[in-house]
């Protein structure tokens, strides 16, 4: 893993050696590329031959907790998208995040196509605030235009986009469209010691469905 420079952002390049596929990957509203969760994630991508290329969104580099607008966040996915291009260039590219970022990547998707892009891989897609279920149908309009294959990974107790609600947004996007399902974990995949699931379990869980989504791929 090295520290590169992603067009003016700060951004984290992890590419195994045998990489057989790259992700980009954006992260939540509320910590960095450098959240434990991201890091553990690329890690574990890695060892599955997945390279990775993570960046911050410009709130974040800036040290604001503020997170930007739509607009600004979006041209960020794209800067980071074309970047990717020179280190991903013989590989097959898909991108997406964890929440904030894997929506902000859709809906920069859905405005403008990320060239090449085999596919969106949501990390904990926000559906909506816990406080106010309503907002779905507008956080979801965007996605039927996000073309090409999507990827859903989410948990059983995750608040801001509970299966009930998620499973019918899912099913109207047709055969493109998968949903996995990480039992036990909530939006940020913590699972409860009572579960018998560890840390390290979800993780596997999480990365180990991106490896055979992308794998799947023809």
């Amino acid at each position: 893993m090295r520290e590169v420079d992603v067009d003016g952002l700060p951004g984290l390049l992890d590419k195994p050696r045998g990489a057989i596929a790259g992700i980009v990957l954006a992260h939540g509203a509320g910590a960095g590329m450098r959240h434990v969760f991201m890091q553990d994630i690329a890690d574990a991508l890695a060892e599955r031959r997945i390279a990775t290329l993570r960046y911050e969104f410009p709130y974040m580099a800036e040290g604001r907790a503020r997170p930007d607008k739509p607009d600004v966040a979006e041209a960020a996915v794209h800067r980071a998208w074309k970047f990717s291009a020179k280190h991903f260039a013989k590989l097959p590219r898909y991108a997406g995040g964890k929440s904030f970022g894997g929506r902000m990547t859709s809906r920069a998707h859905a405005a403008e196509p990320l060239e090449a892009c085999r596919g969106l891989a949501f990390l904990g897609f926000p559906l909506h605030p816990p406080d106010n279920p309503a907002a779905a149908e507008e956080r979801a309009e965007h996605l039927p235009r996000a073309i090409g294959p999507l990827l859903f990974i989410q948990g059983t107790r995750d608040e801001l986009a509970p299966l009930a609600s998620l499973r019918p947004i899912v099913a109207k996007l047709g055969a493109r469209a998968k949903l996995h399902v990480v039992e036990g974990a909530d939006h940020g995949y913590d699972v409860l010691v009572r579960s018998g699931r560890t840390r390290d379990d979800v993780i596997a869980d999480v990365a180990g469905a991106i490896a055979t989504w992308i794998e799947a791929d023809p």
